[in-house]
């Protein structure tokens, strides 16, 4: 029996992520077509991985990496908030680039079918998705030591939003374009195995206050919540899901993909620890 909580035309995920998609569109290209509102606005300003990269710098000197804005900082902290609440919700919700990688992956999925997604070894990936730490600990180190953005000349998001302009350098295309590619064939590769920002966030899947919590008790072993996970995450194996890669869609719940009432949810961390108690004391 379908959830009938699921019939809304356009879910609500899509339309923040659409929502901020246009946004960074705006912001980098309003002045041109005429909206002078985003005029004094730059990509800078608005990224919260910039007050990451700066911390260093402003710790040791007192003042932020060139380029890097003060509003970039207090993204940065209400990012850090919005993950120990809830996880990492600008990655499943906002990140423009995530987005586009995701609607990608729907042409990917009628293209090739059942092989969409399922053409990288089992091994193979659940290595590559700890590469994207290694990423985060060269670029904030080598960040720290130059006080420079090292790794605008390989963001994929930087020369997404800054095409045809000459702050682009040619191996930030590059990594786009395999990021690009590759959303064809697995979903949300950058985010899996290469994001610096998704790798920070997902450490607080480990403390959130949160979490996407499945009752075992009436589950029915469908496995639609895995199949609905944009990170490959075997959601119905777990009670709670505390994996680093969780990026808080909620694509896996009951209000969206599994078809038992109040079976995969959104939970209290504490509200899901008496629940497990109570159940090794009926055990």
């Amino acid at each position: 029996m379908d959830n009938p909580k699921r019939k809304s035309k356009i879910p609500l995920r899509l339309t923040i992520q659409i929502f901020f998609l246009l946004l960074i569109f705006f912001v980098k290209w309003g002045k041109e077509i005429g909206i002078s509102f985003f005029n004094d606005i730059s990509l800078h300003a608005i990224c919260p991985f910039g007050g990451v990269e700066s911390i260093f710098t402003y710790v040791t000197s007192g003042t932020l990496i060139r380029q890097v804005q003060n509003s970039a900082v207090v993204l940065m902290f209400a990012g850090f908030g919005l993950s120990l609440l809830f996880g990492p919700v600008f990655c499943g919700w906002m990140c423009p680039l995530g987005t586009v990688q995701e609607l990608l992956g729907k042409i990917g999925r009628k293209l090739l079918g059942k092989q969409y997604n399922a053409m990288i070894p089992g091994k193979a990936d659940k290595m590559l998705r700890f590469l994207r730490y290694s990423v985060m600990a060269l670029v904030i180190y080598n960040t720290a030591v130059t006080a420079r953005l090292i790794f605008q000349a390989y963001d994929p998001y930087f020369a997404l939003f800054n095409m045809f302009t000459n702050e682009v350098a040619i191996t930030a295309y590059l990594v786009l374009g395999v990021v690009l590619f590759s959303s064809l064939i697995t979903e949300r590769p950058f985010c899996k195995y290469a994001c610096p920002y998704g790798a920070l966030l997902g450490m607080f899947n480990l403390i959130r206050v949160f979490r996407v919590s499945r009752k075992p008790e009436s589950c029915v072993l469908c496995k639609l919540c895995d199949k609905r996970c944009p990170m490959n995450i075997a959601v119905s194996s777990h009670s709670a899901i505390r994996n680093h890669q969780c990026i808080s869609c909620l694509e896996c719940t009951s209000e969206n993909a599994c078809p038992k009432p109040d079976t995969v949810n959104l939970e209290l961390v504490f509200k899901k620890n008496e629940n497990s108690i109570k159940e090794e004391k009926t055990a």
